[in-house]
C-alpha cells in the first residue's frame, strides 16, 4: 500500500501527457431569420438555412460505420432560446417504444432523441436534454466528463419545450432551451454538443460525432464542436421562484383484522405548511440557490432492499434542490468512502419501520458554479430542525467545494465539510462539531482512455483523535480490446465523515480487475466479456479481514439484452458478532473466519418488447452454510399509457446448528400509470420479511404548468403478521414555477 500510491502519482503524472484528443466534428449555429413556432414541423425559413449536422456514426452494434438509421440535426438561436431541430428517418415500419408518457424516460429499448450541450468547453460537465417520438421529454446533467455509465442523472429538471411529430417513414423534432436554464461562458464562440439515437426497430445506437462502444454515449472526450455566428451574451437577469404550500395528516397505531385493539398507542396529527426555492442567476455561469422551510414529501420512497451485509446501504439523491453541481460536493471521494453525502441532510432513519424520513430543514442556501474556464467553486449551508423523537439535534451543515481544471480535462479539488451541534448543554457554544478537509486529483485523459483519482481526506472533532484520514488511488485503462481497473485505500481507525459516507474504517484495500472484450460477428452476443477480479481488506490487528476472487463473464446480447456470470471465492473474518440471516437469529462469534464459494448469474431480457424481464440467481456456500437466492422484475408495458411490475426477492439461508436458518422474502408490485404527459399515478406495495413491514405507498402528480405540480401522496406502513398499523400519512402539496 505505501509504496503503490507514490508509484500511481508517478503514473498519473505520465498519463496526464499520454492522451491524444480525437478528430471532431462541427456545425455552425446562426442567428433565426423568422420566429420559430415549437410545433415540431421544422417549416420556418430558418430551418431551411441552418446547417445540417448529419452522417451518424454507429455505437451499438457496432461502431466505425455509418448508421442505418438516418438523423439530420439543426441549430439556431435568438435572445432567449437555443433551438434544436432534428428529422430522424426510420429503418422500418413506424413504430416506436417509449415505457410511458412520464418525463425523464430512460432505457437502451426506447426511441430517444438526445442532445447535449458542454458549454464551458471543459468536457467534465454538461447539460442533456431529449425527447422521444411520442413527444416526452427528458433533461439531465452529466459530470465526471461521462467516462462511466452512472456519469448521467435524470433527477435534476428544468424549464425548457419540446415537441415531437410522426410521420411516413420518420419522426421530428423541434426543441426550445432558455439561456436562463442553463450555465455558459458570456462571450463564447464554441460549445461542445454531441447528439444520440436509439432506434427500438434495429436496437441501433448511433451518435453525431463518433463515440467508441466501449465508451458510453455520453462520453464527453468525444464531443463535436457547435460554433456560434457571434460571441455570446449575458441572458440577463434570471431570478425564479418555486413557492410550495402543503397540508399532511399522519397518525400511528390502528386495529388488527379480527378487530381487537392492538398494542401501538393510537396517535393523529394534521398539519399545514409552506415555504419556497429561489434560483438566482449571478450572470450566466453562476447561481444561488435559496431554500427556505422546504418539503420533500413528494419524493419518492426509497426502494427497500434485502440486506445481508454487515455495512450501511447507500441510496442515491433525488432532491431537486441539491442536484445542480452536485457532483461539485458529492463526487470527491470514491463510491463507499465519500466525505460528503447529501442525504444525511434532511433525512434520518426510523428503525420501527426501516424507512427513511424527513429531518425539517429550515432553511438553507447553495452558491454554485463557474469562476471562469478553469474555477469552478460551490458553497452550501444549512440548517436542520431538532427531531426530539429520535434524538436528534438542532445542526448547521456547512460544505465548501473549489476545483481547478488542469491538462486537457483532469483537475484538482478541495472541499471542507462543517456539521456543527448548536445545543449547548456543556455550556459552551459550538462544542459539539464533525468537520472534513480533504483535496482530491481526478485524471480524466483527452481520449477518455486514462481515467484515475487520488485523494487524502481528514476528519476532525471536538476530541482532535489521531489517525484520522482516508487516502486512496484509482487508475483504469479502457480501449475496445481491454479495460482495467485497480484501487488501493488506507483508511484510519479514527476517520469520522458524519455527512459523508464511509461503509467502514480502520483498514487497507486493494483491487485490481482485467476484462477482455469479444465483439462477434457471429451468433447472439454483441460484447463478450471475459473478466478476473481480486480485491481484499486487511488491518494490522487482524491482518486479512476480508477477500473476493471472481471469475466471470459480462455479455451484450444483440437484441439489447444483457447477461452475466461469475464464480466467486469469498473470505471473510468477523471482527464483531453477525448474524449472516439479519433475523435475530444466534450470531457468529467475533473472531472467527469463513472461506466459501458461489455462483450468481443474471439475465435482461430484451427492453423493447411489451413482455419483458430480469432474472437473478445466485447458489452457494454461505459462511458456515449455504444460501440460494432468485430475484428479479416482471414487467408488462401498456404502450404509451404505463407500467405494471412485481420485484422480488427470496433468499434461502440454511446455517448448522445453532445459528439458524432464514427464509427472506422482499415482494412488490409497482403500477406507474401515465394517463397523458401531465397527470402520472405511480403505487407499490412493498413486503420485507426482513424488517417485518408492509409498505403501501401511491403518488399522484399532476403537473398543470412547466415544473409546476400538485402532488397527492399516501403512504402506510403495516406489521404483515396482523396488519397492525405502524403509520401512516397523506400529503397534498402545491408547487409554482414563477419567473420574476
Amino acid at each position: 500500500m505505501r509504496s503503490l500510491i507514490p508509484l500511481l502519482i508517478i503514473i498519473f503524472s505520465t498519463v496526464c501527457l499520454l492522451g491524444q484528443a480525437q478528430d471532431r466534428k462541427q456545425v455552425n449555429i446562426n442567428r433565426v431569420v423568422d420566429q420559430i413556432v415549437i410545433d415540431g414541423l421544422l417549416d420556418e425559413a430558418t430551418w431551411q438555412n441552418a446547417d445540417i449536422a448529419d452522417d451518424f456514426q454507429q455505437n451499438f452494434p457496432a461502431d466505425g460505420i455509418q448508421s442505418d438509421a438516418i438523423s439530420e440535426m439543426k441549430f439556431s438561436y435568438d435572445d432567449k432560446f437555443i433551438y434544436i431541430g432534428a428529422k430522424l428517418y426510420n429503418t422500418g415500419p413506424s413504430k416506436y417504444v417509449t415505457p410511458s408518457l412520464r418525463r425523464d424516460f430512460r432505457g437502451g429499448g426506447n426511441d430517444m432523441f438526445i442532445v447535449h450541450f458542454d458549454t464551458f468547453d471543459d468536457k467534465t460537465n454538461a447539460f442533456q436534454f431529449g425527447i422521444n417520438p411520442f413527444g416526452v421529454r427528458r433533461e439531465g446533467l452529466i459530470s465526471n466528463g461521462g467516462g462511466n455509465r452512472g456519469d448521467l442523472s435524470l433527477d435534476w429538471e428544468n424549464k425548457w419545450f419540446g415537441k415531437a411529430t410522426q410521420h411516413d417513414g420518420y419522426w421530428m423534432v423541434e426543441m426550445a432551451i432558455p439561456f436562463k436554464s442553463i450555465r455558459f461562458k458570456e462571450g463564447g464562440s464554441n460549445w461542445n454538443v454531441n447528439a444520440y439515437r436509439i432506434d427500438s426497430n434495429t436496437g441501433e445506437r448511433s451518435t453525431w460525432n463518433p463515440v467508441p462502444r466501449n465508451f458510453s454515449l455520453y462520453s464527453l472526450a468525444h464531443t463535436g464542436q457547435l460554433s456560434w455566428d457571434e460571441p455570446l451574451d449575458n441572458p440577463g437577469g434570471n431570478v425564479v421562484v418555486i413557492p410550495y404550500i402543503s397540508g399532511n395528516a399522519a397518525g400511528t397505531g390502528g386495529y388488527t383484522h379480527t378487530g381487537e385493539t392492538d398494542q401501538l398507542p393510537r396517535t393523529s396529527e394534521s398539519s399545514g405548511n409552506f415555504g419556497f426555492d429561489a434560483k438566482i442567476g449571478l450572470g450566466p455561469a453562476m447561481n444561488l440557490d435559496l431554500t427556505v422551510n422546504p418539503d420533500f414529501s413528494q419524493v419518492e420512497v426509497d426502494r427497500q432492499v434485502t440486506n445481508l451485509d454487515r455495512f450501511e446501504i447507500f441510496f442515491p439523491e433525488r432532491r431537486q434542490f441539491f442536484l445542480e453541481n452536485a457532483d461539485l460536493f458529492g463526487q470527491f471521494g470514491q463510491d463507499g468512502l465519500r466525505p460528503f453525502f447529501s442525504r444525511r441532510i434532511g433525512v434520518s432513519r426510523d428503525e420501527s419501520t426501516g424507512q427513511n424520513i424527513q429531518n425539517k430543514i429550515n432553511a438553507g442556501a447553495r452558491l454554485s458554479g463557474k469562476l471562469n474556464n478553469n474555477w469552478r467553486i460551490g458553497v452550501l449551508s444549512m440548517q436542520a430542525d431538532e427531531e426530539r423523537d429520535i434524538n436528534l439535534p438542532q445542526i448547521n451543515y456547512t460544505v465548501a467545494a473549489l476545483q481547478r481544471k488542469i491538462f486537457s480535462r483532469s483537475n484538482i479539488g478541495l472541499i471542507m465539510i462543517n456539521k456543527q451541534d448548536f445545543r449547548n448543554e456543556s455550556g459552551t457554544n459550538f462544542s459539539q462539531y464533525n468537520r472534513v478537509l480533504g483535496v482530491d486529483y481526478n485524471l480524466a485523459s483527452a481520449d477518455n482512455v486514462w481515467n484515475g483519482k487520488l485523494f487524502y481526506h481528514k476528519s476532525f472533532d471536538k476530541d482532535n483523535i489521531d489517525d484520522s484520514y482516508a487516502t486512496a488511488a484509482s487508475l483504469s485503462y479502457s480501449t475496445l480490446e481491454w479495460r482495467v481497473e485497480s484501487r488501493v485505500q488506507k483508511v484510519g481507525d479514527n476517520y469520522n465523515p458524519e455527512v459523508g459516507f464511509a461503509r467502514r474504517n480502520g483498514y487497507e484495500f486493494a483491487s485490481l480487475e482485467v476484462r477482455k472484450n469479444f465483439y462477434p460477428e457471429k451468433g447472439p452476443f454483441q460484447q463478450f466479456n471475459p473478466l478476473a477480479s481480486f480485491q481484499v481488506f486487511q488491518n494490522d490487528a487482524n491482518g486479512t479481514t476480508d477477500s473476493e476472487i471472481k471469475l466471470g463473464v459480462d455479455t451484450q446480447l444483440k437484441n439489447t439484452g444483457r447477461f452475466t456470470a461469475s464464480f466467486n471465492r469469498n473470505f471473510i473474518y468477523l471482527f464483531g458478532d453477525f448474524d449472516p440471516t439479519r433475523e435475530g437469529n444466534l450470531a457468529l462469534p467475533e473472531g472467527t473466519d469463513y472461506s466459501f464459494t458461489n455462483f450468481e448469474a443474471s439475465y435482461n431480457s430484451d427492453t423493447r418488447k411489451f413482455f419483458f424481464y430480469t432474472l437473478r440467481t445466485n447458489s452457494g456456500e454461505y459462511f458456515n452454510g449455504n444460501r440460494y437466492g432468485l430475484g428479479g422484475s416482471i414487467n408488462y408495458r401498456f404502450q404509451p399509457y404505463g407500467l405494471v411490475s412485481l420485484d422480488f426477492n427470496y433468499n434461502n439461508i440454511r446455517l448448522p446448528d445453532p445459528y439458524g436458518d432464514a427464509d427472506i422474502f422482499l415482494i412488490g408490485p409497482r403500477f406507474d400509470i401515465t394517463f397523458n404527459k401531465s397527470l402520472f399515478w405511480t403505487t407499490f406495495i412493498q413486503y420485507n420479511s426482513q424488517i417485518d413491514n408492509l409498505n403501501i405507498n401511491s403518488r399522484l402528480q399532476w403537473r398543470f404548468k412547466p415544473v409546476s405540480d400538485i402532488f397527492i401522496a399516501y403512504t402506510d406502513n403495516y406489521f404483515p403478521g396482523d396488519f397492525i398499523n405502524k403509520n401512516r400519512a397523506l400529503v397534498i402539496k402545491m408547487t409554482y414555477w414563477l419567473n420574476l
